[in-house]
């Protein structure tokens, strides 16, 4: 039996992730405020999706029967310290010379809310923990891969997909969940509650 599957996130990394393991899938974003009271990062991640795909199917308009959210939220953890977004160029810079040389946790959580065909609802959370160790980096190749603007908009200010490969000396865990989804754990999942 086919259900509706709704992405809610705007990250073009998962949408992509989703693709290409052959999901079909609509997307919707919640533009509400999120907030976590969890202190460790495999339960914030958790919280974090948990809000994100709550707060999407209180924006859905009708019938929530035989639909399948997902929600995902990705952070850099460096020394127990939260690393967001940089703000700016300086910022992503100090991330950069903060991760180069160094291991660090990558944890993405998922919240995949899965309606039946009477609207009853089964939630399952999950955390994905990822260690990344950086090679050492030169000032002027953090200058410079800041330059390009990639770590503008991505967690820990990389993206592991992207230039910054050249620097990763090896992971120990999912990739893709670096690159923000555990697809694979999202996969069976989503065919489990598919029936298939």
């Amino acid at each position: 039996m086919d259900k509706r599957v709704i992405l809610a996130s705007a990250s073009p990394r998962r949408r992509e992730l989703l693709e290409q393991i052959g999901i079909v899938f609509e997307t919707g974003v919640s533009d509400q405020e999120e907030r976590y009271v969890s202190t460790k990062p495999s339960e914030i991640v958790k919280e974090l999706a948990s809000q994100k795909a709550r707060n999407v199917a209180s924006e859905i308009k009708g019938e929530l029967k035989n639909t399948i959210i997902i929600g995902a939220d990705t952070i850099v953890v460096l020394d127990n310290q939260i690393l967001g977004k940089p703000k700016d160029e300086e910022d992503a810079c100090q991330m950069l010379r903060n991760l180069q040389g160094n291991c660090h946790q990558v944890f993405t959580g998922t919240a995949i809310l899965s309606y039946d065909e009477k609207g009853a609802l089964t939630v399952d959370t999950h955390a994905e923990e990822t260690k990344v160790f950086v090679h050492e980096m030169k000032e002027s190749e953090i200058k410079s891969y800041v330059k390009t603007g990639e770590p503008m908009d991505k967690a820990g200010a990389y993206g592991i997909q992207g230039r910054f490969a050249a620097y990763i000396e090896k992971i120990e865990g999912d990739y893709y969940n670096v690159v923000g989804l555990p697809v694979s754990y999202v996969y069976q999942k989503i065919k489990r509650e598919m029936g298939e």
